[in-house]
């Protein structure tokens, strides 16, 4: 068994995420030693719709006596109370009391409620989440445990789950959107809401507001007019309201509520969207800006989130650099295709926009502010996709206009500088692909931490923009210098994940190691896998002196390279389980991609990889 434990800075909460967790080994039978009454209102407790789980703490909160535990718990163990009461926590289960003593101890000599999010994994993937409330009253430790997905063992593995959904949860998690139907008085809510709240689902929330609710005082009466507005037959409207969270976080939120009328006026239905707008603070940045960061540097490639949604879009600094406007005077509207050049390219759009097409992967070009002597040609890719009643949009634009002019001029040049333009063409839209493709494969995989999610695509568009950068200005893809590279991406590993997590980048490399863009590209693209994979597993104290990777990298002979990767983490308890998840699998493909052979050299005395790899590959390209 292992577990991790981790504090979520965005939402207040301590994250545990318990690995190969041997149920039968959970509870191990004991005498009782203590006399403990019996729970007053046991109907009551059962059916309240979460576990009510009661201690009574025992040796100042060293250990906890047992009062009562769940029906959860007991049906697992198949269990009674008679089993379980009077008996020390540490004793009937040290699995348990290992976890969660110290949380337990310090509500108890704190006297504050904390609240927990528990992951717990099966062999391949995520089987179960609870929901943990610690609350100390009456001189007992009373701990409510609401379990996701419990009941239904195959919930996160199920071919079922529509993959809308999914992209629909991860794009409202990024722009801290979400909305909301109303059709009979019963209210469906979409996880964008649970976002902006920040609070779990319960049962009762189909049955009235939970956003108005949470309304400060001082808009109440903002939100009874909006609403006598809205039972009339005015079928749109949009204000700005404010909320308090659960947790006492005051929130501003940007409201479009539309309604539904028959033909004699009578209200049918109302559908809500909701965004939070609230001005964050440089120290707590909203989701979208992370992935956004990744693409910051960038002039020449943009990320496009929601480009199809006039009010709630979130574009990188590159589409503002694309456009030569200003993104805190720009208004997004349709008007920004009428300086497109080509009309089959507005039509695609217009197309994508009305929704007869669901993608568009189109190249044209564009006069900035309508001046034909300042041409850009561009690349744009967008993929619109709904769920329910709702459309969600992402894209990405790349500005090729340097490559197309070069392209151009070179025509009349010898054949390898023909070939070489190709090349830069190409690997701008293979770039984009590459970052869709891993998007696509993770949003599901990790579809209930998108913080991975983001690391990931940070760190790959990091890599991939170095790659564009260098190889651009030198103009060489047979040639290129692998040292040049890696202290450079080291530079920026360190600024994006090293000085967060504490972990210090070392690398050495043959200074005259040169290799092809055919194999620098997915040789980049290992490093950051085996990089992201050590940070999150090899390290798990953020806090720990010394964390450190290194890389070395050599020649073997005239044709291959070896590349030794190591960091000096706690190690690999199973090194099968190396072997089934995404990340390796991710690593594979592209090691075959490279035409080379990775190993797991070393797995006790922290990890260590060594990839053999070929230096030269056959161009791909040719003229």
């Amino acid at each position: 068994m292992k577990v991790y434990k981790d504090y979520r800075k965005l939402e207040n909460i301590n994250e545990l995420r318990i690995y190969d967790l041997n149920e039968k080994k959970l509870y191990q039978p004991t005498p009782m030693e203590f006399h403990v009454d019996d729970v007053p209102f046991p109907q009551l407790i059962s059916n309240v719709p979460m576990d009510v789980n009661i201690f009574i703490p025992h040796n100042d909160g060293n250990d906890f006596i047992i009062k009562s535990l769940g029906d959860f718990i007991l049906n697992r163990g198949n269990l009674k109370q008679e089993d379980v009461k009077g008996r020390l926590l540490s004793k009937i289960s040290p699995i348990f009391y290992g976890i969660f003593h110290e949380y337990f101890t310090e509500v108890y000599r704190t006297q504050k409620t904390k609240e927990m999010r528990v992951f717990y994994y099966g062999v391949k993937k995520l089987s179960k989440i609870t929901n943990v409330k610690i609350i100390y009253e009456m001189n007992r430790l009373f701990v409510l445990a609401d379990h996701i997905g419990s009941t239904t063992p195959n919930l996160f593995e199920s071919d079922l789950i529509d993959h809308a959904e999914d992209k629909a949860n991860l794009m409202e998690y990024f722009t801290q959107t979400g909305s909301y139907r109303k059709v009979g008085g019963k209210y469906t809510w979409t996880q964008g809401i649970y976002n902006i709240i920040n609070r779990p689902r319960d049962e009762h929330d189909d049955y009235h507001n939970i956003v108005f609710d949470l309304a400060i005082p001082e808009d109440k009466k903002l939100i009874e007019r909006i609403l006598k507005i809205m039972d009339t037959d005015v079928g749109h409207h949009e204000d700005i309201i404010r909320i308090k969270t659960d947790d006492g976080t005051l929130k501003y939120l940007e409201i479009n509520l539309y309604s539904n009328f028959d033909e004699n006026g009578n209200l049918i239905s109302r559908y809500g969207m909701m965004n939070d707008i609230t001005k964050q603070s440089q120290s707590s940045s909203k989701p979208v800006d992370f992935l956004l960061n990744g693409f910051k540097n960038s002039k020449k490639l943009a990320l496009l989130i929601e480009p199809l949604n006039t009010k709630h879009y979130e574009f990188s600094q590159g589409f503002y650099y694309f456009i030569h406007q200003d993104p805190k005077s720009y208004v997004h509207s349709i008007d920004v295709i009428k300086h497109i050049v080509e009309d089959s390219t507005k039509e695609q759009i217009l197309k994508l926009v009305n929704g007869e097409v669901d993608t568009i992967d189109e190249t044209f070009t564009y006069y900035v502010d309508g001046d034909e002597r300042n041409l850009k040609i561009c690349e744009l890719y967008i993929e619109r996709f709904e769920f329910g009643n709702q459309k969600h949009s992402i894209g990405f634009l790349a500005d090729i206009t340097d490559e197309r002019n070069k392209q151009l001029e070179l025509r009349k040049s010898n054949d390898y500088q023909v070939i070489l333009i190709k090349e830069v063409h190409h690997r701008v839209k293979n770039n984009l692909q590459v970052l869709n493709s891993f998007l696509n494969l993770e949003k599901r995989a990790y579809r209930n931490n998108p913080e991975v999610v983001i690391d990931h695509m940070q760190a790959r568009l990091t890599s991939l923009a170095l790659l564009h950068e260098k190889t651009y200005n030198t103009r060489d893809f047979k040639n290129i210098n692998l040292k040049d590279f890696i202290d450079d991406q080291d530079l920026q590993l360190k600024t994006l994940v090293g000085i967060r997590d504490n972990v210090e980048f070392e690398s050495n490399v043959d200074k005259d190691l040169h290799l092809t863009i055919e194999v620098i590209t997915p040789l980049l693209l290992i490093m950051d896998e085996l990089t992201m994979n050590a940070i999150k597993h090899a390290f798990p104290d953020k806090s720990g002196r010394n964390n450190k990777i290194t890389k070395t990298i050599t020649k073997i002979d005239k044709d291959h390279a070896k590349m030794v990767f190591k960091d000096n983490g706690q190690g690999i308890e199973n090194p099968d389980n190396v072997t089934t998840n995404l990340g390796w699998e991710i690593i594979k493909n592209l090691t075959k991609q490279l035409d080379g052979e990775i190993k797991l050299t070393e797995h006790k005395n922290g990890t260590e990889y060594t990839l053999i790899f070929p230096m030269g590959m056959k161009h791909t390209i040719h003229g």
